[in-house]
């Protein structure tokens, strides 16, 4: 008779990428209600099957082997393959229509795998994605045109949005730039930033006159890529969280320039919205916000 196959057991799949994504095999057991010698078993397991090592250790965190990174990325296809399943034997596959609005940091980094993951999940879902900058992310959810929307906190934060996260604010240069000139006061520091209105526009140049730092508009852009293109070109300086920041750009030492402080990220929901189609999207938005950025 011949052999059947190895059957990669589920659970020990689940527990290997929760792992993963948090950075550790203990905060995995915590997440999932297990003891971490559970969690430790099942790893074991996975890599006796695999007949081979997964996860090394680097420093105090996580590294996938080669053999390690394959499995991550089969397991998570796996994984919503089986929650796909479940659902849809029993009944619960979402459907209806949904508008979702985000940040171009968000739309740009972190949401198209999110959404596209979901998606396949619910394909009986209508998902319609919008990019845009935060004070329309804000019109549009007051005036009900989105149902949902990932935004930085704004000023006033409207009723039903939810603070998910702080993030802080970083000077962001090329490491070619020389800045001394504008440290010593000899020219005023030039600025990549967004068209106003725009928060971490409005936060630099308050933190530079707070410190009576001379400054000027040196590039305006009205994309994200647009702002990354300038920096990296070596125009000026910008004001933005490491999200997606290019890897040839670097944030300034700290005390170089004025703290820009932090930024909330939050979740808009519209007043009227209420389904279980847009709570499912909303936990699953929030629980990648909190895991990933």
């Amino acid at each position: 008779m011949e052999k059947l196959p190895v059957a990669l057991d589920t659970d020990a799949l689940r527990s290997f990428v929760t792992g993963i994504e948090l950075g550790s095999f203990a905060l995995a057991a915590g997440r999932l209600c297990r003891s971490t010698s559970a969690v430790s078993a099942q790893l074991r397991k996975l890599e006796q099957q695999c007949g081979t090592t997964l996860v090394t250790k680097q420093g105090r965190g996580l590294a996938l082997t080669p053999g390690g990174e394959l499995l991550l990325s089969y397991a998570r296809r796996l994984l919503a393959l089986n929650d796909e399943a479940l659902l849809a034997v029993k009944g619960e596959l979402l459907q209806g229509e949904i508008s979702l609005g985000m940040q171009e940091d968000f739309g740009e980094t972190l949401m198209p795998e999110i959404l596209g993951q979901f998606s396949r999940q619910h394909p009986g879902l209508r998902l319609t994605a919008h990019v845009a900058r935060n004070k329309a992310l804000v019109e549009g959810i007051a005036r009900g045109e989105l149902d949902l929307a990932l935004a930085w906190q704004p000023e006033t934060l409207p009723a039903g949005a939810c603070l998910l996260k702080q993030l802080e604010l970083q000077w962001i240069s090329h490491p070619m730039l020389d800045l001394s000139a504008y440290l010593n006061g000899s020219a005023p520091l030039p600025l990549v930033v967004f068209d106003a209105p725009c928060l971490m526009r409005s936060r630099a140049i308050a933190a530079l006159d707070r410190a009576n730092i001379a400054w000027r508009i040196a590039f305006t852009s009205r994309s994200l890529s647009g702002i990354w293109a300038a920096v990296s070109a070596g125009l000026g300086v910008t004001v933005r969280t490491r999200l997606g920041m290019p890897a040839s750009l670097m944030p300034l030492p700290a005390l170089t320039l004025p703290s820009p402080g932090s930024l909330g990220v939050a979740l808009l929901k519209a007043d009227n919205s209420a389904s279980p189609s847009l709570t499912q999207l909303s936990d699953v938005v929030k629980k990648a916000v909190q895991n990933s950025i």
